[in-house]
Formats: C-alpha cells, sequence, structure tokens
C-alpha cells in the first residue's frame, strides 16, 4: 500500500513537473531536425572529437575510445506508464540516432534526473561494455542488461581503456524521485594522456573549478548554459557558465543543456546569445554553437594564456 502511494505521489510530481515545462515552453510542436549532423565514421581515431548530440549528450572520441554521456535519444523524457513516457518533448532531435552512433567503450550518467538517466536510452545502448553511474543509482540501471555497471563517487575512478574517468564535485542535486535524496551526482574529468576533457553538464555556480586548473591542464570544458529560469540554484547562467570555464583553465567550451528541451522559461536561443555577449573577444573559444556541432580539439593543444 505505501508502495503504491508513493508511485502515485511521483506520477502526480512528475505530471507538475511536465505543466511547469509546458507553462515556460509554450505549445507542442514537432521537434526539428538538428542544424548539423555529426559523422563519426570520418573522425580520425588519432584525434580528440567531440560532438554535441543535444542536451546532456555528447559523443567523446578520445583518439578511438568512444564514450557518451547522459544519452537522451528519443522524442520524450519523462517518466513509464504503462510503456508511454509522460514528460517533456524534445524541441529538437537528437543529432544522432542510436543506429547511427559508433560502438561505445563507455557510457557516463551525471546523476539520475529523467534527463540524465533516460532508462530508454540505456536500454537502447546496453550492448555497451561500461555503464558509469553515480553512488546509489545502479539500482536504477541494473536490469537494463549492461555487461559491467560500476558507481564511483567523488575523487573515484575507473579505467575506459586508456581512458580514465574521475568523478569530481559538480553543485546539483541527484534524487530522481522526491524521497530519494541519497544518490549521489557526479562531474567527471576524463584523462587520456596529456589530452583532458572536463564535462559537467548540470552544475549551479561554483567556484570548487578553479581547483582543476591549479592540479592539471584541461583541453575541453563541457558545461551546462541552460534551465536557468527559474532554477538558478540548480543551473548556472550563461555568464556564470563562462565564468567557471575561465576558473578551469580549459582552451575550449563546449556548452550544453540548451534548446533540447524546454527546461525553462529563457527563450530559445536565448543562453547561446548571453554566453557569446559574455566571452565577448574570446568568443572563439566556445567551440560548439549548434546542436550536432561537431569539435576536433588541435593537436598542438593550446595555451590558456594565449587567449589573455
Amino acid at each position: 500500500m505505501r508502495r503504491r502511494a508513493l508511485w502515485i505521489v511521483a506520477v502526480v510530481a512528475v505530471v507538475a513537473a511536465g505543466a511547469v515545462v509546458d507553462a515556460c515552453g509554450g505549445p507542442w510542436r514537432r521537434p526539428l531536425l538538428a542544424p548539423a549532423h555529426p559523422d563519426p565514421r570520418a573522425w580520425s581515431n588519432g584525434d580528440l572529437t567531440l560532438a554535441y548530440v543535444g542536451h546532456a549528450s555528447v559523443l567523446i572520441d578520445f583518439a578511438g575510445t568512444r564514450i557518451l554521456t547522459d544519452p537522451t535519444l528519443f522524442p520524450r523524457i519523462g517518466v513509464d506508464v504503462a510503456g508511454v513516457t509522460i514528460g517533456p518533448t524534445r524541441v529538437v532531435r537528437a543529432a544522432l540516432t542510436p543506429d547511427e552512433l559508433p560502438p561505445l567503450a563507455a557510457v557516463l550518467i551525471t546523476h539520475a534526473h529523467m534527463d540524465s538517466l533516460d532508462r530508454p536510452s540505456l536500454r537502447r545502448l546496453a550492448a555497451t561494455p561500461l555503464l558509469v553511474t553515480p553512488r546509489a543509482t545502479r539500482d536504477l540501471v541494473d536490469d537494463l542488461g549492461f555487461p559491467r555497471v560500476v558507481e564511483i563517487g567523488w575523487g573515484e575512478r575507473v579505467e575506459v581503456g586508456d581512458v580514465v574517468v574521475e568523478a569530481v564535485p559538480v553543485n546539483h542535486w541527484g534524487r530522481r524521485w522526491p524521497w530519494d535524496g541519497w544518490r549521489g551526482y557526479n562531474g567527471y574529468l576524463l584523462t587520456k594522456g596529456e589530452r583532458r576533457v572536463f564535462f559537467a553538464s548540470d552544475t549551479a555556480y561554483t567556484e570548487a573549478f578553479a581547483a582543476l586548473a591549479r592540479e592539471t591542464r584541461i583541453d575541453v570544458a563541457v558545461l551546462g548554459i541552460g534551465a536557468y529560469d527559474p532554477w538558478i540554484q540548480n543551473h548556472a547562467d550563461p555568464e556564470q557558465a563562462w565564468r567557471m570555464f575561465e576558473m578551469t583553465g580549459a582552451c575550449w567550451l563546449v556548452p550544453v543543456h540548451w534548446d533540447t528541451f524546454r527546461l525553462g522559461k529563457e527563450p530559445l536561443g536565448e543562453a547561446m546569445t548571453r554566453l557569446l555577449a559574455a566571452a565577448g573577444p574570446q568568443a572563439d573559444r566556445v567551440a560548439i554553437r549548434k546542436i550536432g556541432d561537431t569539435f576536433v580539439v588541435p593537436r598542438g593543444g593550446c595555451s590558456p594564456l594565449a587567449f589573455r
């Protein structure tokens, strides 16, 4: 009986959240095609390449080791009720369909929110050898069929082939339902040799990222820039994202978590416009500007000081 009551509360919570999103986003429209279309088949195995699939989904190719973050590949995200997903509908389709994705070495999940841990997308990718999730989230994915599931908390690491994935702190929260506040939430630092990618798709403003610049050199920082109105306590706005990017000491910024789902009141296009304005004369460091864009990190790397 208590289990049923909790399930009813969960459904009502999701429906209420959906109503807020609908109020923010206006009338339903068929999702648009992504403005760009990555072609992983054409990528060089010697490069560090990133493609923005949409929302918090980034396909990262570390010279042949391919990792996908927070996959949301279908028209809706939300709670499954009798085989139907109740929740927000995409504004823009995923830039790659499941069939267009290359063979993956791992999938990374940052936290249990339904726009990051999307069970239908994960089920479709269950042949991937490794699924990495935050602490206390394995129960949400264990039935999906992944050969190996590894939970890691802040400061812990797992190897994905020759890429080291370390969980790092972000300023967010991890519950999937109103009652499960014990669940973990992560950013990730990915390292292969001297190349590094910092991934923090969901975080409010924090100065903790400055520690990364003191400890290591980062090539690319992937940071969320959307869903800040009215959720500024959970998601950084574009100006804050730019400041955090500068704190990391990274050379290039890949902005994510914008214009894929209507999760905030800000108009479509506002997040990117504000980000480029905040970057000013350094706007060329914003490496991706459209859903579906691909960025190949220059092999010579860079010194962030060269941009100052």
